[in-house]
């Protein structure tokens, strides 16, 4: 064999070799027995402040201490998290359409649902106005309140955003804390929200089934985001359309509208809403997880990179086909086991870490991302030394890892760090093609943005030329999302785990190991919250 030949065929196996042990770091299979453990029957669905949820804790410490994580909480491993839990009496509640003198009665259940996380009055008589999205952005000039007479009143909404607002922008102005601002400056005491069918992620069947399933907020009075709010509920899209009778409008019309993003009218409606709440509280403690892997450059070693997932999901409910645990395997058990498996893998393939690293596990996260709201108002750790939070959740590996999304691309330099470290793999990278659904604001990175943190989720997305793919992830938020079916017996594939697994692993190490800190893009609407944080802090804004 010549001389050369023979070089460049040992030259090939260790690159091989080389490429072999990367891609094998992660299998899938550490990942899912993790998740087997999780979203195991005798877990009862993690419901926040449940004896499932606080086993499924003392396992992840368990597995913590095992791969030699350090505890970072308040209590060792642990931050208390105080709640107060809302449940509807449906029995002592009504609610009814007030037209020409007549009442027509509304059905709990068919016709609206209480949004049991204010603290609802015990009593609303209201008159009505559509508002179309209801939606006040500053940023943009528009205000969908502008020349309406809502004060005193209930203002009817349809879920989404117009086109002309970017999604991410959107999404923000769609938060309880955020529309509540400029719906109480303008008097508006109740708000009924009327989903749009074209961006459902669960029928109305569904929504409905759990719809007296305790809600909670965080006890302290400093989170109190609605105070005011009389009255909320969600209507049925179904049987929305009495309550434009005699405007001229039809809501399959509004919905159509909505679907596209275009822009909606806004008018009064010819009725009034007359609502009766009764309301049982009571005190609920939960807690967060939170552990630390320390770096080793004098100096970087005192900032983190966090990773964050929510341990709990939504306990034992109403029952589909006879099933009452809603296990979360996806939701989000997935995402807390990427967080062991990294921890482990930690210490099977030690890096030399500079930053050091942040494993956050929340709570309460389905009850409004109430853990990470706690956490990121009241950190374990120094603020300012939180340089990044990578979030996980509901990554949905159920097809190959081809395209993977990600929730604020382009709101920080994070997000290009994140491209780089997928494109290297062979992963191509999307914005949220779908930011009617706002998933923007619906996970924890939301809350560590609001705290000046550059953060981002991402998560296994359907290829866009692929109809089939799509039908799957469809068929899954249909069937699956919220439901007991969200078990172990579902269909997974390890490969697309793993890989992701690989770039979590690999944007984490990138972000620990840079010298810089990563960055907000001088034109994110989200920039502003570091600045606030650091004016706060030192007295003067960054410029």
């Amino acid at each position: 064999m010549p001389k050369k030949f023979a070089v460049l065929l040992i030259v090939t196996a260790f690159v091989l070799s080389a490429v072999s042990q990367t891609s094998n770091s992660f299998d899938g299979h550490t990942w899912w027995d993790h998740v087997k453990v999780l979203a195991d029957d005798n877990m009862e669905g993690r419901d926040t402040g449940s004896q499932g949820l606080r086993k499924a804790e003392g396992y992840v410490v368990d597995q913590l201490k095992k791969n030699g994580v350090q505890p970072a909480g308040k209590d060792g491993y642990y931050q208390a998290v105080k709640f107060v839990s809302h449940q509807i009496v449906e029995k002592e509640s009504s609610a009814a359409l007030l037209r020409d003198g007549k009442v027509e009665p509304l059905t709990l259940g068919d016709d609206v649902i209480f949004n049991t996380r204010i603290d609802l009055a015990p009593e609303v008589e209201a008159p009505l106005v559509f508002v179309g999205y209801g939606l006040t952005v500053p940023e943009k000039n528009y205000d969908d309140l502008a020349g309406l007479d809502v004060k005193g009143k209930v203002v009817v909404i349809l879920s989404g955003s117009p086109a002309e607002i970017p999604g991410a922008l959107a999404s923000h102005y769609q938060t309880p804390a955020e529309r509540w601002k400029a719906l109480q400056k303008a008097g508006v005491i109740g708000v009924i929200s009327i989903p749009n069918p074209a961006s459902m992620d669960v029928p109305w069947s569904r929504i409905a089934l759990n719809r007296t399933h305790p809600s909670m907020d965080l006890a302290d009075p400093v989170f109190n985001e609605t105070a005011g709010e009389k009255v909320s509920m969600l209507m049925n899209p179904a049987k929305a359309d009495v309550l434009f009778a005699g405007t001229g409008h039809t809501f399959g019309e509004l919905a159509a509208l909505g679907k596209d993003r275009k822009p909606l009218p806004h008018f009064p409606l010819n009725v009034s809403i007359r609502s009766k709440a009764k309301l049982e509280k009571k005190d609920v403690d939960s807690a967060n997880i939170i552990a630390k892997l320390p770096g080793s450059d004098p100096a970087l070693k005192n900032e983190y990179v966090v990773l964050s997932a929510h341990i709990d999901h939504i306990g034992i409910g109403e029952p589909i086909n006879g099933d009452r645990i809603y296990n979360g395997a996806m939701d989000n058990a997935s995402g807390s086991a990427v967080l062991l498996d990294v921890a482990a893998n930690l210490k099977r393939s030690p890096e030399k870490l500079k930053r050091s690293l942040l494993f956050v596990f929340v709570t309460g996260e389905e009850k409004g991302l109430l853990g990470s709201k706690y956490f990121t108002q009241y950190p374990t750790v120094d603020p300012k030394s939180m340089v990044a939070d990578i979030n996980i959740d509901m990554f949905l590996p159920i097809i190959p890892l081809k395209t993977l999304v990600v929730f604020g691309l382009a709101e920080s330099d994070l997000g290009d760090l994140a491209t780089q470290v997928a494109e290297a793999r062979g992963v191509h990278v999307e914005a949220d093609p779908e930011p009617q659904r706002n998933i923007f604001i619906r996970s924890d990175q939301y809350n560590f943005i609001r705290h000046g943190v550059p953060a981002l989720a991402m998560g296994v997305a359907p290829d866009p030329k692929s109809p089939e793919q799509k039908k799957i992830f469809k068929d899954w938020l249909t069937n699956r999302y919220h439901a007991p079916s969200d078990d172990l017996a579902q269909p997974i594939d390890f490969s697309a785990a793993a890989r992701y697994e690989e770039i979590i692993r690999g944007l984490m190490l990138k972000v620990a190991n840079d010298p810089q800190r990563p960055e907000w893009k001088v034109d994110s609407f989200f920039r502003r919250y570091a600045t606030s944080q650091l004016t706060s802090k030192n007295g003067t804004a960054n410029p």
